[in-house]
């Protein structure tokens, strides 16, 4: 009696950044067999978070997902990483849910099956043909971690391997506040050493001016960083606070500035400078929800005000300046504000400082690349305490694809502006 071999998946690399492809093969299936294959990461938050995709094995009985379509599932077409960028809480969970890596010492653990037949659900009661778990790291082997409390200060550094010197990044989140590391981690282990500031607490409130300075300066300074290459990295109140850092203080020079999806413009004016404070303030009576009760923020900025005492003044920016947008941002006007922001920059004379990327059909949480997208989520606003469903905006294959491109565009202007090609960079 004739055996068949047993299918084969093999997952490549097995172990690698978070930022890096891999490829996903099956062979030993027999000729033009329906399969699927399904991602199943368990969250630190104790949530199974899973994507799969349809497959019809070739005549040489293989499928390999960088190469054949997937016909549904939580993805369609050649896509290569869709296993990951489309992965979605599994039916019964939480609601409201936004995966996030908080732990970055440790992997994300996905474990990638292919399973006989179109399957749509219920995989945990159907046996896989084969299996494989992948470990996905945001930290490459050598890189340090360091935490750093001093004064008002909290946040942690993450250097990359070997002596040195290395260009610096201050790391800034949004108004949700706390210490967010993923970012920074991965930034250090593309060569960067790289800062994760808490700015906003419910405890401390906001950092003040002379704080931020201090984390600036305490980046420059560091004997592993090169003191004339240090950028400034935000994202929502964090690009807020990365363009009044730039344009307003003496004291933090930065190199470059990257902003993901903020504005420079607040809802009140005092009549004289701006500041990070002025951002935390809203009118909360352009706030309104969808039909589902999500919050829409995007409207607290509009319109966008021609009077200074209402928004940072772009025309003093001096160094280079990367503005990525999501149109579909429900949480920040960021469509308009950067378009505010070009002009003012336009009428300075400064073209040549600015880069702006529009993504049509991204959200607001514009993350690393492969992270499944997130179109709405619970958010606590630590300097507010309120607790609510905000609503990112996004959907999901553009927001995956502008993910995918902006941090390949990210990394080349960081490279551009900051890099020292004595600097090495860590690989998985």
């Amino acid at each position: 009696m004739h055996n068949n071999p047993l299918p084969i998946l093999s997952v490549r690399p097995i172990r690698a950044l978070v930022d890096e492809p891999f490829k996903v093969f099956v062979e030993n299936l027999r000729p033009g067999s329906p399969v699927t294959l399904h991602s199943l990461h368990l969250s630190e938050d104790g949530d199974h978070w899973e994507a799969f995709g349809h497959y019809v094995s070739s005549q040489r009985g293989t499928v390999s997902v960088a190469d054949d379509l997937s016909f549904g599932g939580t993805y369609s077409g050649k896509e290569p990483m869709g296993l990951l960028w489309s992965q979605r809480p599994v039916p019964g969970s939480r609601r409201d849910l936004r995966l996030r890596k908080m732990n970055v010492t440790t992997p994300m653990l996905v474990h990638i099956s292919v399973y006989s037949g179109h399957l749509t659900g219920g995989f945990q009661d159907h046996v896989p043909l084969a299996s494989v778990l992948t470990e996905r790291w945001y930290m490459a082997p050598g890189v340090k971690r360091v935490s750093v409390k001093e004064g008002n200060i909290l946040g942690t550094l993450f250097i990359p391997p070997g002596p040195g010197p290395f260009p610096g990044l201050l790391d800034m989140w949004g108004g949700g506040g706390g210490l967010v590391e993923y970012r920074a981690a991965l930034l250090a282990s593309h060569g960067y050493v790289s800062f994760a500031l808490s700015y906003l607490s419910a405890e401390q409130g906001l950092l003040s001016e002379k704080d931020f300075e201090s984390v600036f300066n305490m980046i420059k300074n560091h004997p592993q960083v090169i003191p004339d290459k240090v950028g400034l990295f935000g994202l929502s109140l964090g690009t807020f606070i990365t363009l009044y850092l730039a344009v307003e203080s003496k004291v933090v020079k930065p190199s470059c500035c990257v902003c993901v999806n903020g504005t420079h413009a607040v809802s009140y004016g005092n009549g004289s400078t701006v500041t990070p404070s002025h951002a935390l303030l809203g009118d909360h009576s352009k706030g309104r929800m969808d039909e589902n009760g999500h919050v829409i923020l995007r409207d607290f900025t509009l319109p966008i005000s021609a009077d200074l005492s209402r928004k940072l003044n772009l025309s003093k920016i001096n160094s280079p300046l990367l503005l990525i947008t999501g149109s579909d941002d429900q949480n920040v006007a960021t469509v308009e504000a950067a378009e505010d922001m070009a002009q003012a920059i336009h009428a300075a004379g400064k073209d040549h400082l600015l880069t702006k990327l529009v993504y049509p059909g991204a959200g607001h949480l514009i993350e690393p690349p492969f992270t499944p997208h997130c179109r709405f989520s619970r958010f606590i606003n630590r300097s507010q305490g309120h607790d609510l469903t905000m609503l990112w905006g996004g959907h999901t294959k553009p927001h995956s694809d502008a993910q995918e491109d902006s941090w390949k565009k990210i990394l080349a202007f960081l490279q551009m502006h900051l890099y020292s090609s004595s600097c090495p960079r860590a690989r998985m």
